[in-house]
Parts: C-alpha cells; structure tokens; sequence
C-alpha cells in the first residue's frame, strides 16, 4: 500500500507545539486512521488537529530508504515534544526494523506501532517485546501468506487490532481492487478479529479525492465487518467518520428498544431479544463515543 508522496518539511521538528484533538476516540473503535508522510513535518500538527480518530506517522512506505533515519528522528522528536501518534515501521524483514523499534522505544506520545507487511504470529509477539512488552502492535496484513495466516496473527501477543494492506495485497496477488475479489481477504481478517478476541479490523485506504467513491468504499467497510479505515488525506476522514459511524436512525431504534427493555425489567422475552440487545448496546456505545444523536 502507499501513502502522499515524500515532500521536505518546510520548517524544524523543534518549531512544532502539538495541537491535541478536540474529542478523544478510543484505537479500539476508532474509524478514519491517517497515514502522515514522516518527511512532511509541516503536516504533523494540522493532521493531530484534524477530525481524524487517529494518526499513523509513516515511516514506511512513505519514505525513501536513505531518508529512514531522519524520519525516524522526525517522528521521536514530534512526539517528544506534546505529539500523539501511532508509527507505522517497516516489515520485520527489513533492514530498517530493528532501529525502527529501538528508536521509538520508550518515546513519550508513542501510542503504538503498526506493523508492516506481517506474515506471522512472531513478528508481532516479537516487535512487541523489542518494544517493551506494553506498546501495542498493529499487524498490518498485505499479503497473500498474511491474509493465510491472519488468525495466528489475531492471537499473538502484543496484537491489538489488524488492518488491511489492499494496495499491496493486490499487487502480492494480482486481484482486482472489486468489492467481489476484495471480499475473502476482508471477510477473513474479520473473521481472524473475532477468534483472536480483537475489535474490528481497519480497512484499506481509498485512492484519490472523490467523496462518493470514497463513500461508497466505506459503505462495503461497513458491510463486509470491518470497523476502521486507513485514510490517505485529511478530507477524507470526515466521509469515513460519518459513513462508520451508527445513523441517526440506528440510535433512534437503539434508544426505542432501550427504554422498552428497561420498561419491562430487562426480562428476556423471546429469542430475538438477546441479539437485538447486543446491537442496541453496541449502538448506543458507538453513539456516544462519537456524538451522534437519536433521529428525531
């Protein structure tokens, strides 16, 4: 997968005062993930100010094998200074991975990492413990071996949430970008979240700027499970964030269902009634730690 192009920042790392978000969404339900080129310096802050539920700074794909060092440094100083952040390091094959998790190590403002290219339960449980056995790892799965070994990958130590490398996968494979052929790497790190006791994993970026593909592409998110996006540009959380979201209409029937359930003394009346708990519990969880309220 890819991430904006490499650019040279336009002012020091040391210039920067952090901006915080205003609302703070847990990694564990966080929608709209935003990939941040490491050598773009100038974007870090606009991007920690944006609607964005996370940021992910790029040290991976995003930049060129003799600019790691410095965006490593970039990435430390940034988060030293007052950021919050998720890294994304290079694959565990890499030469640069061993000085990625050293480098980050103990930084303050590091959230956690995502891991690139992951084929295996070790790398994970390794990169965990390389970090320092607390930091959690995002197994980023991009390729055909990966997707084969997702459920091992969902129950290894250190594991948090899986996402979907869909550029590299398809490339790995040579499979259309369709809903149709996406559909078994997607419904299968669904499926491996599930057995590994995760939340839902996060989906693959959508390329380029149009807001009803970007819709659309979101909306088979939803469908096929998954519960985040990576995002390659800060216009598009705004979609993913709403697409994701519960509408108001599901918070409607969430809090009609609620108040009827409490109504009866939460007795259960019939079959039906435990599952669509589940959902309105889930519903109103969502709705709340996202701010949308019940259709009118």
């Amino acid at each position: 997968m890819t991430s904006p192009a490499s650019a040279d920042s336009t002012r020091p790392v040391d210039a920067y005062r952090p901006a915080r978000p205003a609302r703070d969404i847990s990694p564990e339900i966080a929608r709209s993930w935003l990939l941040v080129n490491a050598m773009r310096t100038e974007l870090f802050d606009e991007s920690a100010g944006s609607r964005a539920d996370a940021i992910i700074l790029d040290i991976e794909d995003a930049v060129d094998p003799s600019h790691k060092d410095e965006a490593r440094e970039n990435v430390s100083r940034w988060l030293t200074a007052g950021g919050r952040a998720w890294v994304r390091v290079n694959d565990a094959t890499s030469p640069f991975w061993a000085d990625d998790l050293a480098g980050l190590r103990g930084t303050p403002g590091l959230l956690g990492v995502m891991l690139a290219k992951t084929e295996s339960a070790d790398q994970v449980t390794e990169s965990f413990h390389r970090m320092d056995g607390k930091t959690p790892v995002i197994p980023l799965v991009e390729s055909a071996v990966g997707i084969e070994e997702a459920n091992r990958i969902a129950k290894a130590q250190g594991a948090f949430r899986l996402a979907f490398g869909s550029g590299d996968f398809r490339r790995d494979t040579g499979m259309a970008a369709t809903p149709e052929a996406m559909a078994y790497p997607r419904a299968k790190l669904v499926v491996a979240s599930r057995v590994g006791n995760l939340p839902g994993p996060i989906d693959g970026p959508t390329v380029g700027t149009n807001h009803p593909i970007l819709r659309e592409q979101s909306a088979i998110t939803v469908m096929m499970g998954m519960t985040g996006k990576l995002c390659l540009a800060i216009d598009q959380t705004t979609v993913i964030n709403e697409v994701i979201s519960p509408t108001p209409t599901d918070v409607a029937w969430a809090t009609d269902f609620m108040h009827d359930f409490e109504a009866n003394g939460r007795v259960i009346r019939d079959g039906s009634d435990l599952p669509r708990l589940g959902r309105a519990e889930k519903i109103m969880k969502l709705a709340t730690a996202f701010g949308v309220q019940p259709a009118v």
